[in-house]
């Protein structure tokens, strides 16, 4: 079977009906294909068929079925109370709990006088290797990872797995299923994470590092990346949500399954949660408070006004550099009012403030006035050393309601630190103060969100497509990964990187070989027509 030829299956088993095989069973009836559902907890497949129902039932509340297609999906799903009543399934996708004994007992007897040899089986897996689990199997060239998102009548997104000796035939029909539920079905290669989960480790890792160096406290770190990054949630909210202690065990099952790569090596900040009963929302308490299950944070402020320079002294701002974020720091400042001039163009007046976006350690800041050096290549400390600068920094797109990190040391003036304050909310920016490192926090973050799926791509484990796909459709994240490098810049993000590496030591800042050979060959992204994604010809070619 091609995969021009592959179809929705006409029978499907689902093995498993808690809240993941419940929503598969939903989403297969759905489709059209007599859905079989079967748990070894007695009335759990019954428990597990109503709440299929009731999801095909909001979807009717919603208008995204009528009366008549909900009735006919009910009727082509049954609970079965043995595992023997799976047996007619062309396809029978595993939704088991994440125990490989639980697993090996429940393919054993599948592929042991109950399922025909050329029934496919798929394991919505999250975290164990595909080839280990297909050894499990008579016929390992039948068995594959279709690994849907919680909640999966939800998430848009399904990825296929292929083990080492996973054949067409199941990765088609695989694909064939996923596509007819109406997800975006991407592929991915077997390995720690596959491909969306893997690509998403550094969302909460380096939020823990930048805790645990002393760059921001938790609530802070989370404001960045809600208002400077556009996430939803910040990465503490969503691991109170995911569960703290399950988080951490996805983080150590990382780092083992992969010996030791110092980019998942999991925090001593989760480890003490873990250890100390704070798990989450679930247990009530974990790096937030919650009560009546409602978050215990502040809400976000609103953004200031974008005044402009009423009131700020002469207008004026010299800005400095080649960067993407420089040239829409410009725009931001132009459309504000601002008299915005390259440096040179001053004629002797003193500017209300310098931004200086193209400071390299060992080179003079640039002198006239108040400055805020962009921490990108290096640290402020690093760029000005007992200087009077202040140091900020920020990712494109930058949009009033934006956010801007700033981080000063024991010689930034008052004046500097003042200034840059007040220009960035000229600007209707918010703006932070933090601890002084590269990149300062969201910088590092995403910086580090593009490495490992700059990484990914590199090693085959998917495209640049179907990781950004992924990451927005699976994650929720604003936009992927790759695009997002594309449009900071990449020679952004690859400075951000060394700089890193070079101040911490951390072999977990290693740029992906792939990113630092792109930007040698001038592929950095928008700004030259070409990166990660083809972004066209440019202006005046």
């Amino acid at each position: 079977m091609s995969e021009d030829t592959a179809s929705l299956p006409a029978t499907i088993g689902v093995a498993g009906a808690g809240t993941m095989g419940a929503g598969i069973a939903q989403l297969a009836c759905a489709a059209g294909a007599q859905t079989l559902l079967y748990d070894p907890v007695p009335g759990a497949a019954e428990r597990g068929a109503q709440r299929a129902l009731e999801g095909l039932e909001k979807l009717k509340a919603r208008g995204k079925l009528s009366a008549e297609q909900v009735r006919d999906a009910w009727r082509r799903l049954d609970a079965v109370d043995a595992l023997e009543g799976l047996a007619p399934s062309e396809l029978v996708i595993e939704a088991a709990p994440e125990v490989m004994d639980v697993k090996r007992d429940l393919f054993g007897r599948l592929t042991h006088g109950i399922l025909a040899e050329d029934c496919v089986i798929a394991s919505n897996t999250s975290s164990i290797p595909i080839t280990a689990l297909a050894a499990l199997v008579e016929h390992p060239e039948r068995f594959v990872g279709l690994h849907f998102f919680n909640p999966a009548p939800v998430m848009r997104l399904v990825e296929v797995i292929a083990g080492v000796q996973t054949g067409e035939r199941a990765l088609a029909l695989a694909r064939a299923t996923g596509a007819a539920m109406g997800k975006r079905v991407i592929d991915a290669s077997d390995g720690p994470g596959f491909l969306v989960n893997r690509c998403g480790r550094p969302f909460g890792l380096e939020a823990l590092r930048a805790v645990q160096e002393g760059l921001a406290d938790v609530e802070t770190v989370d404001r960045i990346v809600r208002l400077g990054g556009g996430f939803r949630m910040g990465p503490f909210e969503l691991q109170d949500l995911v569960g703290i202690d399950t988080g951490f065990e996805v983080s150590k099952s990382f780092y083992e399954l992969s010996f030791g790569e110092p980019r998942w090596r999991p925090s001593t900040l989760s480890a003490r949660m873990v250890a100390s009963g704070r798990h989450g929302r679930k247990t009530g308490r974990g790096w937030y408070g919650y009560e009546a299950g409602g978050i215990v944070r502040e809400p976000d402020p609103e953004p200031p006004a974008a005044s402009g320079p009423v009131g700020l002294g002469n207008g004026l701002v010299v800005i400095d550099g080649e960067l993407t974020i420089a040239d829409e720091l410009r725009a931001l400042a132009m459309q504000a009012g601002w008299d915005v001039r390259d440096p040179g163009d001053a004629d002797g007046e003193v500017p209300f403030l310098i931004l200086d976006c193209a400071g390299t350690p060992g080179d003079e800041p640039l002198q006239g006035g108040p400055i805020a050096l962009l921490c990108a290549e290096a640290s402020l400390a690093s760029l000005d050393g007992g200087g009077p600068a202040a140091g900020f920094h920020a990712l494109p797109p930058l949009d009033p309601g934006g956010l801007v990190e700033l981080t000063r040391t024991s010689g930034t003036s008052d004046l500097s630190a003042e200034r840059s304050e007040a220009f960035f909310g000229s600007l209707g920016l918010h703006t932070a103060w933090v601890g002084d490192a590269p990149g300062l926090v969201l910088g590092r973050l995403v910086c580090q969100l593009v490495n490992e799926a700059a990484f990914a791509v590199g090693e085959g484990v998917g495209s640049p497509s179907d990781v950004d796909d992924g990451m927005v459709l699976g994650l929720n994240h604003p936009r992927g990964p790759l695009a997002w490098g594309d449009l900071i810049g990449l020679e952004h993000v690859l400075v951000v990187l060394d700089a890193l590496l070079d101040e911490r030591g951390d072999p977990a800042y290693r740029a992906a070989p792939l990113l630092r050979r792109m930007v040698w060959e001038g592929r950095l992204g928008v700004a030259t027509g070409a990166g990660f994604h083809d972004h066209g010809d440019l202006p005046g070619d």
